[in-house]
């Protein structure tokens, strides 16, 4: 495949000099996104290569740094790089044609049952290269970049062979090579019965589970699992039987749950202390209290309950008293949620769903982070994390999920450096 762009050089490429020059960026108002939302009205950072050395009251900075390089941030709020954590950015074509018929009436279930849906994204999937995946596939990532989106999940689902699933990956992996942005790849292939295994999800389940997922793993190509959990997709028992396989493999798991109906899936995914549940519109007391005792996030998709016109709503009052972090994604895809902005799922996540403008900012900062197990590096303006951060042109945070189709992105800085 050609290259899609200027490779964005990881912190271990850069020269010693570069990754060890320290800057400070002075002058910012700071929410930082911590557990205790901190704010600073008068805040600096100072980034060491790819990392942040500390983050505090300018007053407070100690004496004995000395900035290599200074950047007045002239008032500005500053965020942790946000974080898109569920999307299925790699595909080609689109379904516009299925949205014209939901519009008419018909139901996705319905569209699905016939053929479409999912199964045609497949089609196209499976007929393209790799370098026409990736050149369709990169706008979008530019689009979320745009916004001050910095790491994203992306999906493979839409391949549904071990060939096919291997190249939407591989694209996947590949953009990160594109543009400054971090890239965390979910294996999907339980996203639908593709129709060599009609009638048999049993082996497919099987043969994904057991030759697939191992292979994949093999190649580096995977860093979570997930499995769509539905009556239309796929069993508690067969997320079992899949989540078996990935444990003894040591990977993470996920689950898209309880979005049309309730299998109980996300009990089994809690259960197995899953990194994710994510649509949870049919989830209730029970799983909001079993997804917060397991550490489980809850990743709610307010594009997609907006497309499909849905009418009921994922439990954000149980989640609240449960205690269960919630975060806010895209759901970027072809045919429940066409679209690729980040900052509009947080304005829905709090006009549909109800959040608060600084529950909508944790969803995509500190939440999304622990979605993707990158708790440790990301989502959070601290000494020690990952030197990704947003500078804004807002006169207070409450704006990120109050604009809708607007973007007040001033600049990205990725790994330490201006990259926008």
């Amino acid at each position: 495949m050609a290259p899609v762009g200027k490779p964005f050089p990881t912190p271990a490429e850069l020269p010693f000099d570069m990754a060890d020059t320290l800057h400070l960026w002075r002058n910012a108002r700071i929410a930082a996104c911590d557990p205790a939302m901190t704010r600073l009205a008068q805040g600096a950072l100072l980034t060491r290569g790819s990392r942040i050395e500390w983050v505090g009251a300018e007053r407070d900075l100690p004496g004995e740094y000395r900035p290599d390089e200074a950047h007045d941030l002239r008032g500005a709020w500053v965020t942790p790089g946000l974080i898109d954590c569920h999307t299925h950015l790699v595909f080609c074509g689109n379904r516009a044609a299925e949205y014209a018929e939901r519009l008419r009436g018909r139901s996705y279930e319905e569209i699905a049952r016939k053929g479409g849906g999912i199964l045609s994204t497949m089609r196209a999937v499976r007929a393209a290269s790799e370098q026409q995946l990736s050149d369709e596939s990169l706008p979008r990532l530019e689009s979320l970049l745009a916004e001050g989106v910095t790491t994203v999940e992306i999906k493979s689902g839409y391949g549904l062979t071990l060939k096919d699933e291997a190249k939407m990956l591989r694209v996947a992996r590949s953009l990160a090579h594109a543009l400054p942005v971090t890239i965390t790849t979910t294996l999907l292939a339980a996203h639908t019965l593709p129709p060599e295994y009609a009638g048999d999800p049993d082996a497919y389940i099987k043969d994904v589970a057991e030759l697939w997922l191992p292979a994949l793993h093999e190649e580096g190509l995977i860093d979570a699992v997930d499995i769509f959990c539905e009556k239309i997709g796929f069993s508690v028992e067969h997320a079992r039987r899949l989540y078996d396989s990935a444990g003894r493999l040591g990977i993470p798991v996920k689950m898209h749950a309880e979005q049309l109906s309730n299998l109980g899936g996300s009990l089994l995914a809690a259960s197995r202390g899953a990194l994710s549940c994510d649509h949870l519109e049919y989830a209730g007391a029970p799983e909001a209290e079993a997804l917060a005792a397991a550490g489980t996030v809850a990743v709610l998709l307010p594009v997609a309950f907006f497309c499909l016109a849905q009418e009921r709503k994922p439990p954000v009052a149980a989640l609240r008293h449960a205690g269960a972090e919630v975060a806010i994604a895209t759901d970027c895809n072809p045919g429940s949620a066409p679209g690729s902005s980040l900052l509009l799922a947080m304005s829905m996540a709090t006009r549909l769903f109800g959040l608060t403008c600084e529950e909508a900012l944790a969803g995509v900062t500190r939440h999304a982070a622990r979605a993707l197990g990158m708790q440790g590096e990301r989502g959070m303006l601290t000494a020690g994390k990952a030197a990704d951060f947003v500078v804004w042109s807002i006169g207070e945070p409450e704006e990120l999920g109050y604009w809708s189709g607007f973007n007040p992105c001033r600049s990205v800085i990725k790994a330490g450096r201006r990259v926008s």
